[in-house]
């Protein structure tokens, strides 16, 4: 894996996933999470996406299905890349980053 990679998403906490498969999954009836600031998500995210910051992420877990898919994403990529990690971390077994809210 390369440093951008372990930086910025696509390791062992979840498999990167392009807009159009993530629209795909979503359609399917993943969770969709933005896992930025209240006040980022405020200014504009993706429809029907549930903000839920990385750093209260620990803290929210009953609010996501464990069993359901979930795709994660932020602003530059690396707080979705550790949001996947921490849930998969916490035994959900299916979690796809996004990476950045621009790649929907």
């Amino acid at each position: 894996m390369s440093f951008f990679q372990s930086l910025f998403g696509g390791g062992a906490g979840g498999a990167r996933v392009s807009g159009a498969e993530a629209r795909k999954l979503v359609a399917e009836g993943a969770q969709l999470v933005d896992v930025r600031s209240p006040g980022e998500f405020a200014g504009g995210s993706v429809p029907g996406a549930k903000n839920i910051p990385v750093d209260q992420l620990g803290g929210r877990l009953a609010e996501l299905d464990a069993k359901k898919t979930v795709i994660v994403f932020c602003r530059s990529g690396a707080r979705s890349a550790s949001a996947a990690q921490l849930l998969a971390q916490r035994g959900f077994a299916d979690v796809k980053d996004l990476g950045t809210v621009g790649a929907w």
